[in-house]
C-alpha cells in the first residue's frame, strides 16, 4: 500500500471551498485565492455535502484534459452518490451524449454534431444574428434605454438557437427562462431541467415526424445512426451549452466595452475589432468558470493531490484565466489564444468558430445600431448570478440616444 506524500497529506486536511455560496457570485476572486492555497489542485464544494477537486494549475489541467485512461468523463458512478434532488444534477447528470461519453461513443457523438455544424454556412449564421438583432433593437431602441442581458443577450440567443434548431421565434422565452435555471442551480434547478427536458423532447418529436433544414433533422438524418433518443441527448446539450455560455460571453464582453469609452470608441470607430473585446473576455472573465468535469476511475495522486474516484474533477477556467493574467500581464499580445476556455484535448469545444461569429457580429450589429450606449451602472455595481459553474451577469442597465433600425439611416 502506497503511503499519501506529505503533499498528499496536507490536501485531505484543507477545509474545502464553497463555491456555492452568494459570495462567490459577487467577487470569485478570493474563492480561487483559497482554492490556488491548497495547491494544483484545490477541495471545493459545487453543492452543500457534494464534494469536488478544483484544478487552478494549467500543466495540471492539461494533462487532466488529455489523460483518457486515468480520467473518465462518465458521471453516473458520481450519480450513487448523491441525493436525487441534488441542485447541481442538471448540469452534471449523465445523457448519452459528447459531453459524457468517452472512447468510441464520443467519437461517435462528436463526429455527428461537428458535421451538422459544418452544415451551418457562416453567412446564413451572420444573416441570423443580423435578423435577431434587428428584432429586439426594433423593441428596445425607442425607449432609449435597456437591460441588456434581460432584453438583448440572452433573448438574442434564444431567437438565433432555436432558428437554427428549426423552431419559431415564439418559442425563445421558453428557452430562456428554462436554461436560466438550471445552470444556476439553487432551488429552481430541477424545475429548469424538466422544463428545458420538455422543451427538447417536443422539437425532436416533431423532427422525427417531419424533418426540416435544421440541426435536429441534420442528426436524425447523420449516417452515425444515431437514435431518436441519442439525438435528443445531443440537442439537449448543443442547446444549452450554445444558448448560456455564448450570452454570457456577450454580455461580459459588453460590460467590459462600455466600463471602458475610450476602449468602446475605438470599437464603434472600427479602429479596433470587436474580436478583441470577446477574446479578453475569454482570457480574464470566462462565461463558464468551472466546468470541464472528470471522474478517476480509480484514486489516483495527481498533482500533489491524492483523488478519489467518482468524485468530480472540475477545471476552474476562471482561476486559470487569473493566474495567466498574473504571469503574464501587460506583456501578453491581444491574439494570443492560449487562454482554455474552449477547453482542450478530444473534449474541446467543436463549434468555436461558429460561437465567435455569433458573438462579434452580435456586440458589432447592436453597437452600430446603438453607437452611444453608456451604462447606468459602473462595473464594480453589477451583479452576478448564483451558481459553482458560470460568470453570469443578472442585468447589464444601459440608456442611449432613442433610435430604432427601420428609420432612415438607422442601418448600418
Amino acid at each position: 500500500m502506497t503511503h499519501p506524500s506529505p503533499a498528499e497529506q496536507a490536501f485531505s486536511l484543507a477545509a474545502p471551498v464553497r463555491l456555492w455560496e452568494d459570495g462567490f457570485a459577487r467577487d470569485p476572486h478570493p474563492y480561487y485565492a483559497a482554492l490556488r492555497a491548497h495547491g494544483p489542485v484545490g477541495r471545493a464544494e459545487l453543492a452543500p455535502g457534494v464534494p469536488a477537486y478544483v484544478v487552478t494549475d494549467r500543466r495540471a489541467a492539461l494533462d487532466l484534459l488529455h489523460d483518457t485512461e486515468t480520467f473518465s468523463h462518465d458521471p453516473r458512478p458520481w450519480e450513487a452518490t448523491v441525493p436525487d434532488d441534488s441542485p447541481v444534477l442538471g448540469m452534471m447528470r449523465w445523457r448519452p451524449n459528447t459531453l459524457f461519453a468517452d472512447g468510441g461513443a464520443h467519437l461517435r457523438y462528436r463526429t455527428s454534431l461537428i458535421d451538422a455544424f459544418d452544415l451551418v454556412e457562416p453567412h446564413d449564421l451572420r444573416a441570423r444574428v443580423h435578423r435577431a438583432v434587428h428584432l429586439l433593437v426594433s423593441r428596445i431602441g425607442p425607449r432609449g434605454e435597456a437591460d441588456l442581458v434581460g432584453e438583448f443577450t440572452r433573448p438574442l440567443m434564444a431567437l438565433v438557437f432555436n432558428s437554427l434548431f428549426g423552431l419559431p421565434d415564439s418559442a425563445s422565452d421558453r428557452l430562456n427562462a428554462a436554461l436560466g435555471k438550471l445552470i444556476e442551480g439553487g432551488a429552481q434547478a430541477a424545475r429548469g431541467e424538466a422544463e428545458f427536458g420538455g422543451y427538447v423532447l417536443e422539437l425532436i418529436a416533431a423532427k422525427t415526424e417531419r424533418r426540416g433544414d435544421d440541426l435536429p433533422s441534420w442528426l436524425l438524418d447523420h449516417p452515425a445512426g444515431l437514435t431518436p433518443e441519442e439525438v435528443t441527448w445531443q440537442v439537449f446539450l448543443t442547446l444549452g451549452a450554445g444558448h448560456e455560455p455564448t450570452a454570457n460571453l456577450v454580455s461580459n464582453a459588453l460590460s467590459r466595452i462600455l466600463g471602458n469609452p475610450a476602449y468602446y470608441s475605438t470599437l464603434t470607430s472600427g479602429a479596433r475589432p470587436v474580436t478583441d473585446a470577446v477574446l479578453e473576455v475569454l482570457h480574464h472573465e470566462t462565461p463558464l468558470a468551472n466546468y470541464g468535469i472528470h471522474y478517476a476511475r480509480t484514486s489516483v495522486s495527481f498533482h500533489g493531490a491524492r483523488i478519489r474516484a467518482a468524485v468530480p474533477v472540475v477545471i476552474s477556467y476562471g482561476a486559470l484565466a487569473e493566474a495567466a493574467e498574473r504571469e503574464r500581464g501587460a506583456a501578453r499580445h491581444r491574439s494570443d489564444a492560449s487562454h482554455l476556455s474552449w477547453s482542450a484535448g478530444p473534449h474541446s469545444c467543436p463549434v468555436k468558430q461558429h460561437t465567435l461569429l455569433i458573438a462579434t457580429e452580435a456586440i458589432e450589429r447592436l453597437t452600430q445600431w446603438l453607437p452611444d450606449l453608456e451604462p447606468v451602472l459602473p462595473r464594480e455595481r453589477l451583479t452576478w448570478r448564483p451558481g459553482p459553474f458560470h460568470r453570469s451577469l443578472t442585468a447589464l442597465p444601459v440608456r442611449f440616444s432613442p433610435r430604432s433600425p427601420d428609420q432612415p439611416g438607422g442601418r448600418p
